[in-house]
């Protein structure tokens, strides 16, 4: 949700701040602020807006002088955005500074507690709640007020802590929100995510629930929350560096999409060996994959519609039943799981609030559990039973393409191991499958050729008000995908409909020259869909329809076709959303919108 950075070692800090935090504005972008002490006391500076505006303000960190120090990205949830809700705040004698990732869910009865003790407060977040409890328990000794603090505390938090009476030490905390430490040649930091530090180290710690860093500028320690010391050994990242800066694209979000092909073949590649599937991280044997009774698919957002494709492919190729649920729904909704259940996570960060709540209930009920993330270390990868990485590297843009890519092919290799142990499928279906999906990076890198025709089309429908998108079956969920994106970086309302749900109320929105994206990729529904699409036309729809190469039928249908290059049913959406990308992005950038950073939006959802 927000961004959290911090420095302590022989650079100026305020600059490592402000470039780490660059790196992290996608988690939070309506204010930014840094403390820093300069060797008298803890100066603060912080803005609204942009990074830049902080940036403008201390001349990129120059008129900030010392050697320690935090810094933040916003994205509010207790109060408005503003100077005073920005991050870092203090205590009353400013001798004390925090930065905070997370919900404090009891701040209000611990603010009324504190206010009973004569402490005042000057902005509307939950976060100065802390400054003001660090400053009631500290007593000379600062990892003492910090564990009694997180006794008090109750909900999510990352913390970043600056003492001003030990000025060598920076202090981090962390209960599910996710943050890391990392170990420099000059110096030692804290980040809410590895593209923060890349640049300076790559060998990083990951700390776990309610864990405690101490960081100097030749050491680090971590302590659990009795302040006993723990062993904790770093885990080297090797991520490309260049993977987290723009490369010379205008935005993230073109430049991840353009990354498509080689996450794909990275996804794929190593898990495909003589013609054979090999998940040796799943850690199940034949015995267990043929004993699974049901697969339950659980995430938010782009994971949840690659999870709707996946149940298509999962029963059609496996024969397994497979439930989908929205994490935000799972574990309020009482679910029905067996002891022979499966679990699948998905989440591209691995630090998604309710996806990690949803996992801790399965894992709590006996379960066995598997997360597909791409963030190596995150907490759903430490956390379930076992996990499968998409190895998509950093995705910077808010709007997930790459990473959703990559959980498409992670689940389509463990539908056709899962089907081939299980005896649904022969070898030489399987081999025909692992075929089409080893084919699938070279056709995406044909459709992101054809970017300039979807750019004229794109260009038409910028003053769009409403765009829908209809399919069936796995076409349906694409739907849902291309919808989300249209809407999240463009602000045009977007629906996505089930084709043959129209006639059943939502047809009465179609309007004379209404937007209406078909997609038609099953062969089996052509001509249901087909149907469909000349019921739109009737009532005024102007019809985009992304379709397989070869589907001529539907041009005597459809005002506008998009064609996909041929391969299995079950992969169709791997390509079909590439041209509905490319769409979303164009009409996002002729509208003048933040393609990277869209209004409202974080990429990772920290807390509920």
């Amino acid at each position: 949700m927000c961004g959290i950075v911090g420095y302590i070692g022989e650079s100026q800090a305020a600059p490592v701040l402000l470039d780490g935090l660059s790196k992290l504005e996608y988690r939070g972008y309506d204010s930014a602020g840094i403390a820093v002490f300069d060797g008298e006391q803890i100066k603060v500076q912080k803005s609204t807006g942009r990074l830049k505006v902080l940036s403008e303000l201390t001349h990129d960190g120059a008129t900030m002088p010392g050697v320690s120090g935090i810094g933040h990205t916003r994205w509010a949830t207790h109060g408005a955005p503003s100077n005073v809700n920005a991050h870092p705040h203090y205590n009353q004698t400013e001798t004390i500074a925090v930065v905070h990732n997370g919900i404090i869910e009891n701040y209000l009865k611990l603010r009324k507690y504190l206010e009973e003790k004569g402490y005042q407060f000057v902005s509307e977040t939950d976060t100065e709640i802390v400054a003001h409890l660090l400053d009631r328990y500290y007593k000379g000794d600062p990892l003492e007020a910090i564990t009694k603090v997180m006794h008090r505390v109750e909900g999510s938090y990352a913390l970043g802590i600056l003492f001003k009476e030990h000025p060598d030490q920076v202090f981090a905390v962390r209960k599910d929100s996710p943050l890391i430490v990392g170990r420099g040649k000059d110096g030692n930091l804290i980040a809410s995510d590895v593209p923060a530090v890349l640049k300076y180290t790559r060998n990083v710690y990951f700390i776990q629930n309610e864990e405690i860093a101490v960081l100097t500028k030749e050491s680090i320690a971590f302590y659990n929350v009795d302040g006993d010391e723990l062993p904790k050994e770093a885990t080297t990242i090797d991520w490309d560096i260049n993977a987290a800066e723009k490369g010379g694209y205008e935005h993230f979000m073109l430049k991840e999409m353009y990354e498509q092909p080689q996450t794909v073949r990275d996804t794929l590649n190593p898990r495909i060996r003589e013609g054979e599937v090999v998940i040796e991280e799943l850690g199940m044997g034949e015995t267990e994959i043929r004993a699974i009774h049901k697969i339950h698919i659980v995430a938010c957002g782009s994971a949840y519609h690659a999870g709707v494709t996946a149940k298509y492919v999962f029963e059609g190729l496996a024969r397994i039943p497979v439930e989908v649920d929205l994490a935000s729904e799972f574990r309020y909704r009482n679910p029905i799981l067996a002891e022979d259940d499966l679990v699948i996570i998905i989440s591209q960060s691995g630090e998604t609030a309710d996806s990690l709540a949803a996992l801790r209930e399965a894992k709590q009920r006996g379960v066995k559990t598997l997360g597909i993330v791409n963030v190596v270390g995150s907490s759903i990868a430490r956390e379930a039973d076992q996990v499968m990485y998409t190895w998509a590297g950093p995705e910077i843009a808010v709007a997930t393409t790459k990473a959703y890519s990559a959980q498409l092919v992670a689940q389509y290799l463990l539908a056709i191991l899962f089907a081939k142990v299980r005896g649904e499928i022969i070898e030489t279906e399987a081999a025909g499958l692992l075929q089409d999906l080893q084919k699938l990076p070279e056709q995406i890198e044909m459709l992101l050729g054809n970017k300039e025709r979807i750019q004229r089309f794109a260009n038409r429908y910028i003053a769009a008000k409403d765009v829908f998108f209809v399919g069936r079956g796995i076409d349906f969920a694409i739907s849902m995908e291309g919808s989300l994106k249209l809407k999240e970086i463009s602000y045009i309302h977007s629906e996505a409909y089930a084709a043959g749900e129209l006639k059943h109320g939502t047809i009465s929105l179609i309007e004379e020259g209404t937007l209406v994206a078909a997609v038609v990729t099953q062969e089996e529904l052509y001509k249901k869909t087909i149907s469909n699409i000349v019921e739109l036309r009737s009532r005024g729809a102007f019809v985009l329809a992304v379709t397989n190469t070869g589907n001529r039928e539907i041009e005597k249908a459809a005002d506008y076709v998009i064609y996909i290059p041929q391969t299995n049913r079950y992969f169709t959406n791997s390509l079909a959303i590439i041209p509905l990308q490319l769409f979303s992005y164009y009409v996002s950038v002729g509208k003048g919108c933040d393609v990277d950073k869209p209004r409202n939006l974080a990429k990772s959802v920290t807390v509920e």
